[in-house]
C-alpha cells in the first residue's frame, strides 16, 4: 500500500470510547474458562509427576475406578500411536508415555461427578517410577554427558559431537568480523543469563469437553486461538478436526501462554470414555506454574566492538536456550534475530543452540525470545558507552537501523519509528530529571517483527444499519474496541453502532490465534476489505434505484452519493435507508475476507527507566519509568498505552524478582504466587507513556501492533539503571536484593 493511500483524517480513530465488552465484565456477565457449565457434567483432576525424569514402570488405576462417581481416567494408553513430530510431542506433554520428563508432567487423568471426588480419586492412582537422572540448567544439559531426555533429538544444523540434548542449531550473518573489530577502538565480551519466568495471567487454563465415540465433540476453552485448539487436541486424540467445534471464552489473560494446548485434550478424552458426558477441568494455580510453558532460560555469550564516536563496527551472539523436554520450544531463532535488529552494524555473527532440559515445555511470553536478546545485547551497548562516555541515546541514534536499513536478519526495513522513539525518549522531562545519591538511570531500546497470518472476518450489515463484524482472533488487548473503530471509520457509522463477535471455529475460515501482535492490524485488515465489499454492494443497491451505473455512486459518512452531477441530481442513501429495504433491492448485505495478510510492520520501542537502590539490603525501587514506542496509528490510545505500560510492569518483574527456582532434586521450589512474586502495585511507579505513530504502509490505517515490543526493554534498561547507580554490573536474572547485594559488596 502506498504511503499517499492511507488515510490520515479520521472521525473515530484515534478516540478513546467505552470498551464493548466492559459491562459485561465489570458486572461478572462475562464468562470465562471455569464459568462454563453443562447438565450431566463431570469434572476432573490430573495426577502429575513428582519426579524431574523417571520411567513410568506402571499405573494402577483400580482403587480410583472402584469408587462410586468416577466414570473414567485415561492414560497414554487411551490415546492413539503411530503420531511423529509436533504431533506426537504435544501428546507426549499431554499425557506422559514411557517417561515423565519434568516435574509436574501430567501422567493420568480422571473424571468424577464432583471436583471433590475427582481430586480424591487422582490420589488414588498409583503409579510406579523408576527415577532417573535429570538436568535443568541450558549449560549442563549441553553437556556431553548430560542425562539424554529425548534420544535422537538432533536435527541435521547439529554438528557431530555436541552433547545429546542439542536439538538445533542456528548460524547467519554477514561481514568480516576481525576486520570490524580491528576497527573497532574497543571490543567487549561478556557472558549473560536469564531464568525462566511465567506469563502469569491471572485466569488459569479452563476447559468443558464432550466427545461421542463417533469422534464428533464441543468444547468451550479459554484460549487465544480456537483453530489451532481444535487442530491439537484433534491430533492428539486422532479425530478429525472438521468434527471438534470449539468456542473460546472470555479469557483472563494470556500473554502467549495460551496459544498452545497443555491439558485441553483431557477433557474430550475423559468425555469420550465417559459415553459422552461432558466433562470439565480447571487448573490449579501450582499445576499452571508447574506444567504449562514459561519462557525459555537462557545462557548468551555478546561480542560487541565501538569506535570512540560511538559507532559499532562488529558485533556476536551465541545463545543457548532451553524451551523444556521437546524440539522445537525454545525461541533461540527469534531471540537472534532480534539480537541486533535495532542497529545497522556491517559485520555480524549469530549463532544459538537449542537445548532439552528436564523442564515444562516453553510457550511464547509476548515478543518470545527478544527480552533475553535485549538483555545481553542493549547491557553490552551500555557497557560501551559507559566506557567511551558517550550518551546512549545518541549511540543508538547513530547506529539505528532507518527506512532502507538492512536488517540484522536479513531484509530492507520499510518505513519504521525507531529513531523518532529514540527522540522522544531524549525530549522527555524524565531524561532530564536530575538524580540523587544511590540512584541511576538506564536506557534500552527493543524490537519485535510483528505477524499477519491466517485470518478470515465476516461482515453483516443489519436491517437497521448497524454492523455485525466476525472475528476469529480472541480479545486480549481490548481488539473488539479496535475493530470497531476501524469499522466505523470505513462504513461511517457511530461507533456504537457496531458490535465485535469473537466466534467459535465452525463460523469462519480458519484464524491463527492472537499472537505476534497480529489481531488489530490482521483483523482489522480482513475488516476493512470485507467492508469494502459491503460498501461496494451499497452502491450497486443505490444506483439501481436511481437508475444508474453502479460506478457512478461513491461513498462517504455512511451514505451513497451520486459520483458527481453528470451522475444526476439523486438526494444521499444512508446505510440504515439501504439496509431497510435489502429485502426487496437483493437480499443480504455483507462482505467476508480471507487471506493471510502481508504487511505487518516491525515495531520498535525506547525505555527510560530510573531507580534507586538501597545499597544496605540491595532493594531495588524503580522511581520513574517512560515508554516511547511506535504504534504505527494508535486506533484506541487507551488501549495501546495500556499495552506499553502492561509490558513495562512484565518487565519489571522478569527484571527484579521473577524466576524459576529448581532444587537439587529437580522439582519446582515456587510454584504458588506466593513465592513466584509478580509485582504489585506498590512495586511500581506511574509508568509514562509517549505514542509515537509513524504510519506502517502495510495497512490502511497505518496500524502497527503494538503488544510485544513493550517487555523487551525492561530487562536491559534496569540492569543499566543499577549499574549506573551502584557501579556494579549484574549479568543475570533477576536482579532480586540478594544478588544486587552481593554484586555491590564484589566491589568493595
Amino acid at each position: 500500500m502506498a504511503k499517499d493511500e492511507i488515510t490520515k483524517d479520521f472521525k473515530w480513530i484515534g478516540t478513546t470510547p467505552d470498551r464493548p465488552d466492559g459491562l459485561d465484565k465489570v458486572t461478572g456477565r462475562a464468562r470465562y474458562g471455569a464459568d462454563f457449565n453443562l447438565p450431566n457434567m463431570l469434572y476432573a483432576a490430573v495426577v502429575r509427576s513428582p519426579h524431574a525424569h523417571a520411567k513410568i514402570l506402571k499405573i494402577d488405576a483400580s482403587k480410583a475406578l472402584a469408587l462410586k462417581g468416577v466414570k473414567a481416567v485415561v492414560t497414554r494408553a487411551d490415546l492413539p500411536t503411530g503420531l511423529t513430530g509436533e504431533d506426537l510431542y504435544l501428546q507426549e506433554n499431554t499425557l506422559a508415555g514411557e517417561k515423565a520428563l519434568y516435574d509436574g508432567h501430567a501422567v493420568a487423568a480422571v473424571a468424577a461427578t464432583s471436583q471433590l471426588l475427582a481430586n480424591d480419586a487422582a490420589r488414588l492412582i498409583e503409579v510406579e517410577y523408576e527415577v532417573l537422572p535429570h538436568v535443568t540448567d541450558v549449560d549442563k544439559a549441553m553437556a556431553k554427558d548430560a542425562p539424554v531426555i529425548l534420544p535422537d533429538c538432533a536435527d541435521h544444523t547439529v554438528p557431530e559431537g555436541m552433547g545429546p540434548n542439542v536439538a538445533r542449531m542456528i548460524e547467519f550473518g554477514r561481514g568480516d568480523l576481525e576486520a570490524g573489530y580491528a576497527e573497532a577502538d574497543v571490543v567487549h565480551e561478556q557472558s549473560y543469563t536469564t531464568e525462566a519466568t511465567h506469563q502469569g495471567y491471572i485466569e488459569p487454563h479452563a476447559a468443558v469437553g464432550q466427545m461421542g465415540s463417533d469422534g464428533k465433540g464441543e468444547m468451550w476453552v479459554c484460549t487465544q486461538g480456537q483453530w489451532f485448539i481444535r487442530k491439537m487436541c484433534s491430533a492428539v486424540l486422532g479425530t478429525d478436526p472438521a468434527q471438534l467445534r470449539v468456542t473460546p471464552s472470555e479469557i483472563g489473560g494470556g500473554f502467549g501462554g495460551k496459544t498452545t494446548i497443555f491439558m485441553e485434550p483431557l477433557p474430550l478424552a475423559l468425555s469420550r470414555k465417559a459415553g459422552g458426558r461432558p466433562v470439565k477441568l480447571v487448573m490449579s494455580r501450582s499445576d499452571v506454574l508447574r506444567a504449562t510453558g514459561p519462557t525459555a532460560s537462557a545462557s548468551m555469550d555478546v561480542k560487541m566492538g565501538m569506535k570512540k564516536d560511538g559507532t559499532i563496527t562488529a558485533a556476536e551472539v551465541t545463545f543457548r536456550m532451553q524451551g523444556g523436554p521437546f524440539p522445537g520450544a525454545s525461541p533461540v531463532g527469534e531471540a537472534l534475530s532480534c539480537a541486533f535488529a535495532c542497529y545497522d552494524i556491517p559485520n555480524l555473527m549469530h549463532v544459538g543452540y537449542e537445548v532439552l532440559a528436564n523442564r515444562p515445555k516453553c510457550a511464547a511470553y509476548r515478543a518470545p525470545g527478544s527480552p533475553m536478546a535485549a538483555y545481553a545485547v542493549e547491557s553490552m551497548v551500555d557497557e560501551l558507552c559507559r566506557e567511551l562516555s558517550l550518551d546512549p541515546i545518541d549511540v543508538r541514534l547513530k547506529n539505528g537501523v532507518k527506512e532502507g536499513s538492512r536488517a540484522s536478519y536479513g531484509p530492507k526495513f520499510k518505513t519504521i519509528g525507531l529513531a523518532e522513539t529514540l527522540e522522544a525518549a531524549k525530549a522527555h522531562p524524565n531524561y532530564a530529571v536530575k538524580l540523587g545519591p544511590n540512584q541511576g538511570r538506564g536506557v534500552a531500546s527493543g524490537f519485535w517483527f510483528n505477524h499477519g497470518g491466517e485470518t478470515s472476518v465476516s461482515l453483516a450489515i443489519s436491517e437497521d444499519g448497524t454492523a455485525q463484524v466476525s472475528v476469529g482472533t480472541p480479545d486480549i488487548g481490548g481488539s473488539r474496541a479496535s475493530i470497531a473503530l476501524m469499522t466505523a471509520e470505513t462504513l461511517g457509522i457511530p461507533y456504537e453502532n457496531v458490535r465485535v463477535n469473537i466466534v467459535e471455529t465452525g463460523a469462519l475460515g480458519v484464524n491463527e490465534p492472537t499472537h505476534g501482535s497480529r489481531a488489530t492490524f490482521a483483523s482489522g485488515k480482513a475488516m476493512w476489505e470485507a467492508a469494502n465489499q459491503a460498501i461496494k454492494e451499497m452502491c450497486k443497491r443505490a444506483a439501481q434505484k436511481w437508475d444508474i451505473d453502479p460506478e457512478a455512486v461513491t461513498w462517504k459518512d455512511g451514505a451513497a452519493h451520486p459520483a458527481g452531477d453528470n451522475a444526476g441530481q439523486f438526494e444521499p442513501m444512508s446505510i440504515k435507508e439501504i439496509a431497510a429495504e435489502m429485502g426487496k433491492t437483493g437480499g443480504p448485505i455483507s462482505g467476508h475476507h480471507e487471506s493471510t495478510p502481508s504487511g505487518a510492520g516491525p515495531s520498535f520501542g525506547t525505555h527510560v527507566v530510573d531507580v534507586e537502590v538501597d545499597p544496605e539490603t540491595g532493594r531495588v525501587t524503580v522511581l520513574r519509568y517512560l515508554v516511547t514506542q511506535d504504534a504505527g496509528r494508535a486506533i484506541h490510545p487507551q488501549y495501546v498505552e495500556g499495552q506499553y505500560q502492561g509490558g513495562a510492569a512484565q518487565g519489571i518483574g522478569w527484571a527484579l524478582n521473577e524466576g524459576y527456582i529448581y532444587g537439587e532434586d529437580g522439582k519446582l521450589q515456587n510454584s504458588v504466587f506466593l513465592d513466584y512474586r509478580v509485582p504489585v502495585a506498590s512495586d511500581l511507579p506511574m509508568i509514562d507513556t509517549v505514542i509515537v505513530e509513524v504510519p506502517n504502509p502495510g495497512h490502511p490505517f497505518g496500524v502497527r501492533g503494538v503488544g510485544e515490543t513493550g517487555i523487551t526493554p525492561p530487562l536491559p534498561a534496569i540492569a543499566n539503571a543499577i549499574h549506573a547507580a551502584t557501579g556494579a554490573r549484574l549479568r543475570a536474572l533477576p536482579m532480586n536484593p540478594p544478588a544486587v547485594l552481593a554484586a555491590i559488596k564484589a566491589m568493595a
